[in-house]
C-alpha cells in the first residue's frame, strides 16, 4: 500500500506556490505552451518543462484531451448504482475492465458501487446491463440513472 496505514488517505503532494500556478495554467488551457506558462510564472521554458514532468510522473497530475461523448456518437451517458454481495473490490476490478465504463468509485451509502458507463444508445445500455454487468459475480442489484442533460462538467477546481 505504498507505506500507507491502512483506512488512511495518501499524504498530500506538498506543492510550492509556482507548482500551484503551473497547474491552473494547464486547467485553463492543457495546450499552452511552456513558453507561456513560465512568463505567466515568472520562469524559464526549461525549468517549466521539468516541473511539468515532475507532476505528471508523481501522479499528481495528467494531461488529457476531453471529449464530448455526443460528438463521437455516444448519444447515451448513465450511472449505474451497484449493490455487491461479494468484495467490492474485486467486483470493481471486473467493472473498470469493460470498455463502455469510464468511471468507478467504490461508495458508502445505498450503493456499494458507482459505474458511470458511455454507450451509443439505449440499445447498448440495455445489452451491457444485461449481457455484462449484472452478470458479473457478486453483482446484488442494479439501479440506473440515465443522464437527460449535462448541465456542469469541469476538471478546473485548482489547488487551491
Amino acid at each position: 500500500m505504498n507505506g500507507q496505514r491502512r483506512g488512511h488517505p495518501p499524504k498530500p503532494a506538498q506543492l510550492d506556490d509556482v507548482s500551484k500556478k503551473i497547474i491552473e495554467q494547464l486547467q485553463a488551457d492543457g495546450r499552452r505552451s511552456y513558453a507561456e506558462i513560465g512568463k505567466a510564472v515568472g520562469l524559464s521554458e526549461a525549468a517549466v518543462r521539468q516541473r511539468v514532468q515532475k507532476l505528471t510522473d508523481s501522479g499528481v497530475m495528467q494531461i488529457v484531451a476531453v471529449t464530448d461523448p455526443m460528438q463521437l456518437g455516444f448519444f447515451r451517458q448513465a450511472m449505474i448504482g451497484i449493490r455487491a454481495s461479494a468484495d467490492t473490490r474485486v467486483l470493481a476490478e471486473h467493472l473498470a475492465a469493460i470498455d463502455a465504463v469510464d468511471y468507478v468509485v467504490l461508495t458508502a451509502g445505498t450503493f456499494d458501487i458507482l459505474a458511470e458507463v458511455v454507450c451509443e444508445d439505449d440499445d447498448e445500455l440495455l445489452e451491457l446491463l444485461n449481457s455484462k454487468i449484472r452478470n458479473l459475480e457478486g453483482v446484488l442489484s442494479t439501479e440506473t440513472f440515465v443522464y437527460l442533460k449535462l448541465r456542469k462538467q469541469f476538471y478546473n477546481w485548482g489547488t487551491r
